[in-house]
Formats: C-alpha cells, structure tokens, sequence
C-alpha cells in the first residue's frame, strides 16, 4: 500500500505579483544592494587614493561593474541559473540535487561551493554593516562627541549582537518591513545617482566594453588586473538571487531585477562623476577614508542617507544569516553535515532557527569586525570565497545543461565563458588571502573538512553493515510475540534502519531484538527515512510481509522536510488498522475510547568504537573523527522529534580495526 503526500510550497510566489517583487526587494537583494557602499570606495583606495584617478579610469570603472553585473548577474543567473530550479527551490544544494545521478564526483563541487558560500556569510555582515556606520564621521556632532574607529567599531558590534539575538525569535515582525524599507533604499540609491550624474551625463559612455578593456591595460590603472578583485564585490550578491529562488519565484526576481539593476547603475555613476568633480580639491584628496558614497548623499539628506543605508545593511546581513540556516539544513538532510538542533520560531514555512550555527556566526562576525577594525580593510579581504562558489554552480550548471538535452555545444560554451570569466576574478582575488581573505579560506575549509569527515564516515559505515532479510526471522519474532513467559516490551517496537532495501534490515537491528534482550511486542515496524531530491516530497510505502505484526515503511522526504517521526507513524499506523493491514490494538486502560493504536516503543543504535575488523589509518581516523564530531550534534531523539516519546538506546560497536585476540591456557588446580 502506498500512501502520497507531496506537498508545494510555492503556489503563492510562482507568479510575478506587485506583493511578490516588494518581498523580493526585500528577500533577495540586500547583500549586491549594499555594494555601492564599499565598491567604489575600494577601486579607489586601490589605485593609491583620490589624486592618482583620472577621468579615463573612471570610465574604465563603471565599464567593468556595468559589465560584470550584467554578464555575472543578469546573464548568468538571472537569465540562465534561475531556470535551473529544484520544484521552485534554488541554491548550489538544490542545483546538486538536480545532477547527483549523472557522477558521484559532483559532491565535490557542491560541498567546496556550499562551504565557500558559509564562509562568506560571516564576511558580509561585518563589511556591509561597518561601511554603513562609518558614514557617521561625516557628521560634525558625532566626530565632535566621539568620532574614533574604536566607537564606530562599538555601534557595528551593539548592531550585530543584537541582530544576531533576535534570531531566535523570529524576524516575522520585522520581516514584513524589508520590502519597502529596500524600496525606499534603492529609490534613494536612483535619486542621488540621478543628481550626481546629471553634472557629467557624458560618463554615460561608459557602457561600452571599450573602456572597461582599456583600463585592465592602462598605465593609469595602478592595480593592473587585480583592480578585478574591487570590481567583483559590485556582484557578490548573485549567487544570493539563485539561492532565494525559493522564496520570491523567479517571475518576481525577472520582474524586480531591472529596477534594482537601473538604481544600483545609476549610483555608481553618480558616485562616478563625483569623483571626477573632486578629484582636484584638496579637501577631499587628502581626506582619509573617502567614501564616495556617502559624499553623493546632499548634505541636508546625509542623517537619512547613514540610516536608510543601516537599515539596508542590516536587511542585507539577515538575508546572508537565515541563508545561511538553510543551506546548513538542506545539507544536513543530504547527510552532507552533522544534525545539529532545528527551531521553527515563526509559523512562516521554511523560516528557521540553528541556534550553534547562529553563536558560530556571531562569534566570527564580531572577531571579523575586531580584528580588520575598519571597513577598508574588510573590502581587501573580501570576496574571495564567493568566486570559488561561483565557479562551482558554474560546474553543476553545466551538468544541469546536459541532462536537460541543451545542445553539447552551448553548454560547453557556457561552461567555458563563465568559467573563464569568473577565474579571472578569482585570480583577482587570490591577492587578497594575504589581506585577511585567508580567514575566509579556513573557515571554508573547517566547514568542508566537517563535510567531507561526515560523508566519508558514512561511507565507510555503510561498508561494514551487515545486513539479513527480514524473511529469514518471520518466525522468531511471530514466536516471540506470542511467548506468554516473556513480558511485553511494548505494543509497538519501531527501529528505524538504514537500508533502502525493503526486504532486508542491519543484523545489528536483529542482535539487539532477538539476542541482547528479546523484545517481545504485538508489532514490529522497521522504518527508513530516504531523502529526496525534491524539496517538499512526504510520502510513504509500507510491507507488511503477509503478516500482521511486521511492518517495513519506507518515508520519503524533501530535502526540506522536517523529519517528525512520531508524527509520522501515528498517521501511518492507524490507516494501517482502518485498511485491516494490522489489528486493533485494542486497551484497557485508555483516556481515548476511539483509540485503535497501543503505544509506541523507539529503538535508537548509538555506535561506538570496536576493534575486530581492520581498517587502513584514514579510513580509522575519518571514523573517529566522525564520532568526536557526534558528542556535539543534536541526539537522534531530538532530530526525530522524539523528545515526548518512549525511546531506548543501545550501544552497538563500529569495527575499526584487528584485534588479536590473546587465548587463555587452563592449569591443573
């Protein structure tokens, strides 16, 4: 009997709706929203400061972000990733999920991708929210009160803690207002464009590649090619969009985007023209620190422009954390991570809480923030773990081409034009490990070093099982049940089991009901939990191998399902009773007269280290280390939602190596 409850998440975003683009105003851009913050200010610190720019470098400039955001973002993931969609949901898991079958070595990609993706969540908060607060020193007031690096550093972090505190609440409230707030920013970003370009429309010629080429060869470009590396922080927020596919639907990115795009354009080359106006001024050449875009905002809007950009940079910050929540999860359910403790803090669906990750995060945030001490040394530092990303969802993208039967010579060209594209940047951005980017670099492989521990161990676990048919002890478990010398252990024994294989479960599931403590029950139910490549798949199969007191259920579940066993089985078991397949299991003692189902009993296997089956040093160090990394991850009576339940559970041991064994010699008395 096979029972199917998929469920959709994504009837109410599927379509481009006014509602649908402000939440994806609010949603998806706030990290490549926030770029004009820092870009322009980087390019420039990086030719040596506002009296070694010229106007043909400028140009040059706002040529290589106008062309960097279009082929990057709008060509690449606008146009092409977001068709790639998993069932609605996008992001370098869901793309995974999409080609795992064409080649085991894919896993690769995804996992450097995805932990280069983590990486770069504690990066963007610390620059995005710094740059935004230095603004501050622009006001006579605050530079009279205070006006040290040590109180702007203060504010960032008071900022951050707090935003990082309130995620365990739920950002519902808060939430409904990131829409028009990125509104109001981006409009702004547009009307102070608008004023600074309108003193030098002819900066307009900008658009053409010419000058984009001509500048990564030009004397004047002190930077060389690695002027690519400030360049590239105009798109780091691309692979964003991809990644909250999920939330918005792609019509209203397709319908949000050219708004976004138009305003972010229109404040670089206001902040362009600006620069050309100032660049004589004394005043200005020889002032630490110069942001362009802040000295764009008019002065009488300069208190609105810092707030209105902090309120940015903080919604750009909780887009990177709750992202962040999600790519964790979608890798825990693809056994690419440790289980960590799940919350739920909103009634919003797919809004969730990992609170170790959140403490993980805050923790290298507010160290981020410390050690750089200022925004421009963050800028250095930042950027190069998302090109490593990039260059991955480029990897799987081109698998994702090919199984769609896209024409062999297409998607090599894609492959190749944006690969080549984006290992220039990272090529750019390979000068900016020594500047700090190294931080990100061990972070990324931390995260993957967990990663690959995770899913080697399984591997090699999954080698040792031992694993029996169920046929073969139909009637030790039938004699069992009905033994009247041996208590009842319960109604209903559950032992959840790795196999795939609905005739057969592990000899250790076995051992432990026949051999360590016969467990007598009225029935006996081994459940397996397979993920699924789509994202919000609930369904179930059952065999009861022509009895009535054994039960396979196989449950399978979207990679963004949460995994409620007890939920689950309550369902599964009384359809069971009412469809005959299993008795009544009728009591005497109830508070629920109607109740057709007994108690439940779970069966949980804890492993532990042993020493009869030899195993080579790395595949013994991968398995310890897999274990140490377990004492710290949520029990599987937590992730499994058990908590409320009758759970035992046993000790079985895992082989990693020979043991010799010493034989005793009996003596005479």
């Amino acid at each position: 009997m096979i029972n199917v409850k998929s469920t959709t998440k994504h009837g109410d975003v599927a379509k481009l709706s006014a509602g649908g683009v402000l939440i994806a105003l609010g949603v998806v851009y706030g990290d490549i929203g926030t770029s004009p913050l820092y870009v322009m200010k980087s390019i420039i610190e990086g030719n040596g400061g506002l009296k070694n720019i010229s106007e043909n470098f400028i140009l040059g400039s706002l040529s290589l972000i106008f062309w960097t955001i279009t082929i990057l973002t709008t060509v690449k993931y606008v146009l092409i990733t977001l068709n790639a969609d998993n069932n609605g949901e996008g992001g370098i898991f869901s793309l995974f999920t999409l080609v795992r079958n064409r080649a085991k070595w894919l896993i690769i990609p995804a996992m450097i991708g995805g932990s280069a993706l983590l990486a770069d969540g504690t990066l963007t908060p610390a620059v995005t929210v710094t740059s935004a607060i230095e603004g501050l020193d622009l006001i006579p007031s605050f530079r009279a009160f205070f006006g040290s690096q040590v109180d702007i550093v203060t504010i960032v972090i008071i900022i951050l803690s707090a935003l990082f505190f309130i995620q365990h609440f739920g950002t519902d409230l808060i939430g409904k207002m990131f829409g028009p707030i990125m509104f109001v920013w981006f409009s702004a970003l547009a009307i102070w464009g608008i004023i600074g370009i309108s003193h030098d429309w002819t900066l307009l010629r900008a658009l053409s590649p010419y000058y984009a080429i001509n500048t990564l060869f030009s004397s004047e470009n002190k930077a060389g090619f690695f002027i690519l590396g400030s360049i590239f922080l105009a798109t780091t927020g691309a692979e964003a969009l991809y990644s909250d596919l999920g939330h918005v639907g792609k019509y209203n990115i397709y319908g949000s985007w050219p708004f976004v795009k138009i305003c972010l354009l229109l404040n670089y080359f206001g902040q362009g023209a600006w620069l050309l106006s100032a660049r004589h001024n004394p005043t200005f050449t020889n002032m630490e620190d110069l942001n362009p875009f802040f000295q764009l905002i008019p002065s009488s809007f300069l208190i609105f422009g810092i707030i209105i950009s902090t309120l940015a940079a903080i919604i750009a910050s909780q887009a990177l954390i709750s992202g962040s929540f999600t790519l964790v999860s979608e890798a825990i359910k693809l056994n690419l991570f440790p289980r960590l403790h799940i919350m739920y803090p909103s009634s919003t669906k797919g809004q969730l809480y990992i609170p170790s990750i959140n403490k993980f995060l805050w923790i290298v945030c507010i160290g981020i923030v410390l050690y750089f001490g200022n925004s421009a040394r963050m800028e250095a530092a930042y950027g190069l773990s998302i090109t490593v990303t990039m260059l991955m969802t480029t990897i799987l993208l081109f698998n994702y081409l090919l199984k769609k039967k896209t024409p062999l010579i297409a998607a090599v060209l894609i492959l190749v034009f944006f690969s080549a594209f984006e290992f220039s940047f990272f090529i750019a951005n390979i000068v900016k490990f020594t500047h700090g980017g190294f931080i990100a670099a061990l972070i990324a492989l931390a995260i993957l070093s967990v990663m690959y521990i995770w899913i080697k161990g399984y591997y090699i676990k999954m080698r040792l099982l031992e694993h029996v048919p169920i046929e073969n002890y139909k009637t030790q478990l039938n004699q069992l049940r009905q033994d009247s010398d041996r208590p009842k252990y319960t109604t209903n024994l559950v032992c959840l089991t790795s196999s795939h294989d609905p005739e057969q479960i592990e000899r250790k599931i076995m051992y432990s009901i026949l051999d360590k403590r016969p467990k007598k029950a009225d029935v006996y139910w081994f459940v397996n939990i397979a993920v699924t490549d789509e994202p919000y798949v609930a369904e179930y199969s059952v065999d009861t191998l022509g009895t009535l007191y054994i039960v396979r259920v196989q449950i399978r579940l979207g990679f963004r399902v949460e995994q409620k066993l007890n939920v689950f089985l309550r369902q599964i078991s009384t359809e069971l009773v009412e469809n005959g397949e299993i008795k009544i299991q009728s009591r005497n003692y109830t508070t629920m007269p109607d109740r057709k189902v007994g108690d439940f009993r779970f069966l949980l296997i804890q492993e532990q280290l042993s020493y009869e089956t030899a195993l080579n040093f790395w595949e013994e160090l991968i398995l310890k280390s897999k274990l140490f990394i377990k004492r710290y991850t949520v029990s599987p009576t937590k992730w499994f939602g058990l908590e409320n339940s009758d759970v035992d559970v046993e000790k079985v041991p895992l082989f990693i190596g020979k043991y010799d064994h010493t034989t005793l010699k009996r003596t005479p008395k």
